[in-house]
Parts: C-alpha cells; sequence; structure tokens
C-alpha cells in the first residue's frame, strides 16, 4: 500500500510504567488515533498508562549525544570533549561513553572530536530524563516488559524513559 507523504504525522505520547516512572514517545503514524489506542492498550495491559499531552515531556531534555565504544581511553575523551564545547561525560568504560551537548552544537563537537581522532560510532538528539527512578525486582521486569512491547509497535520510533534499572539486573532477565 502506498501512502501519500503529507497524510504522515509525527506524534508525541506519554505515559507512566511501574513506580510512576515517566516514558515518552516519539511515533510517525498515518493513523494516530489507532496508534493511540494500541499504545494506551500496551501501557494497560503492562501495569502501566497512557497520560495526557505534556504530563512527563517536561521531565526530559532534549540534547546532543556522541557514542563512543568502551575502548577508549575515558579521562582524555572527557578532555577533549569539554574543550570542544561538550556539557558533560557520562558512562562507565565497560559499557562506552556518552558525550552530550547542545542540540545545535552536536557537528562542531563532532567535528572537533574528529580532529583530536575521537570518531563517534553514532550521533543523535534525543531525550534525556532530568532524573531517574530506580527500579529492582518485580516493578524493573515489568518495566523492561512495557518499554520492550512499546518498541514494537509499528510507528513507534523513540521510547524515553527516566526509569534506571542496574546492568546487572538487566543481564539476569
Amino acid at each position: 500500500m502506498l501512502v501519500n507523504p503529507s497524510s504522515v504525522q509525527a506524534l508525541r505520547l506519554e505515559g507512566y510504567g511501574p513506580e510512576g516512572a515517566a516514558i515518552l514517545l516519539e511515533c510517525v503514524t498515518v493513523d494516530a488515533e489507532g496508534l493511540r489506542a494500541l499504545v494506551r492498550a500496551t501501557f494497560r495491559h503492562h501495569g502501566g498508562y497512557l497520560g495526557a499531552d505534556g504530563s512527563v515531556s517536561y521531565l526530559f531534555d532534549r540534547v546532543g549525544r556522541l557514542r563512543f565504544g568502551p575502548d577508549l581511553d575515558g579521562r582524555r575523551l572527557a578532555q577533549a570533549a569539554l574543550e570542544a564545547g561538550a556539557e558533560e561525560v557520562v558512562g562507565e568504560g565497560r559499557f562506552g561513553w556518552d558525550v552530550l551537548t547542545d542540540p545545535r552544537e552536536i557537528e562542531a563537537v563532532r567535528t572537533a572530536l574528529g580532529r583530536a581522532g575521537l570518531r563517534a560510532q553514532e550521533a543523535d538528539v534525543i531525550e534525556r530524563a532530568s532524573f531517574t527512578v530506580p527500579l529492582s525486582g518485580g516493578a524493573a521486569r515489568r518495566m523492561s516488559e512495557l518499554l520492550a512491547a512499546l518498541m514494537k509497535i509499528e510507528g513507534v520510533r523513540n521510547v524515553y524513559s527516566n526509569v534506571e534499572i542496574s546492568g546487572d539486573f538487566l543481564a539476569d532477565i
């Protein structure tokens, strides 16, 4: 079936998972009401609920993110990134590093880091939670299942959450 590009619309949906953790979805669809109903049912099935527009988006900030692998010296990356105008370097060496910057500055920071011999594996603009909600046990399992189910829905492009689940816990599920 051919889709008229002018009928495709961007949609942001917001909701809550277990323990009140915030979830923000970026979607594209030709059937906004159908997608909204499917997302609402998925939230409900996994113990969460779809919220109103603006109910969680205020908890997220739009940031530029450059991803680097775990094989880099974190101290060297941090020094070069901050000199290039980045705002922050986050991560644990074993999982890799994220250089965060103003979205308008992402290409300038990427270019400066490239000149320093540091090539990002990925570069994108994301929504970053202003604070996190730590989950463990059953709540962490339910949240993981909810996030996985939301990501499988056709039309859902990005799923952001303010949940913090330990890597060790995720390895066990």
